[in-house]
C-alpha cells in the first residue's frame, strides 16, 4: 500500500490534464443516471479498499469543520466549544475552521480514528466520489485522486465506464 500512495501525487498529475478534459466534458453532459452510476463505482472500489490500510487522507490533508462539527466534537471531549478552538483548529484563508497541522490529531499510530462516531461531515464523505450531482465538484475530485488511491481509481474506472 505505501509504494501506491507514494506514486500517487506523480500518477495524479500525469492523469490531470486527461482528467480535467474528462471532466470538463461531464460537466457540460452529465448522464442522466450519473448518481447511480457513481454509486456503483464507489461501492464496487469500497469493496476492496480499506481505509486502515492507507489514511493517507489523514496524514496528509485536514478536513473543514462546520460548527455543527465542533460542536459535536467539542460535546465528546467534554470541553466548551472554544476551548476545542483553540486547542485544534486555526481559521485559514477561506475563513474556514481546519486543523492546527497535518497529520489529523485524532489519527492514531494504528490508522483509527479517536473521534471516528463523531468525526467531522468532511471525514465522514470522503472522498466524496458517491456524492449527489457528482459533476459539480470536479475541482475537489481533481485534488483527492492525487490523496486517495480508491478516488484515482473511481476516475480512471468513470473515464472506462461513462463515454462523454
Amino acid at each position: 500500500m505505501q509504494d501506491i500512495i507514494n506514486n500517487l501525487p506523480k500518477e495524479a498529475k500525469d492523469k490531470h490534464n486527461e482528467n480535467k478534459k474528462f471532466f470538463a466534458k461531464l460537466k457540460k453532459k452529465p448522464p442522466k443516471k450519473l448518481d447511480y452510476i457513481m454509486e456503483d463505482l464507489h461501492e464496487s472500489e469500497f469493496e476492496k479498499t480499506d481505509c486502515l490500510e492507507c489514511a493517507n487522507c489523514c496524514k496528509t490533508t485536514g478536513p473543514l469543520f462546520t460548527d455543527k462539527d465542533v460542536d459535536r466534537i467539542a460535546k465528546h471531549f467534554r470541553m466548551k466549544t472554544q476551548q476545542f478552538i483553540s486547542q485544534y483548529l486555526r481559521v485559514d484563508e477561506d475563513n474556514d475552521y481546519v486543523l492546527q497541522s497535518v497529520p489529523c490529531t485524532f489519527l492514531g499510530g494504528d490508522n483509527y480514528c479517536s473521534i471516528y462516531d463523531v468525526r467531522p461531515k468532511a471525514c465522514r464523505e470522503f472522498p466524496h466520489t458517491n456524492r449527489k450531482k457528482f459533476q459539480q465538484i470536479s475541482n475537489l475530485t481533481l485534488k483527492n485522486v492525487a490523496v486517495c488511491p480508491a478516488a484515482f481509481n473511481i476516475v480512471e474506472a468513470m473515464k472506462r465506464n461513462i463515454k462523454v
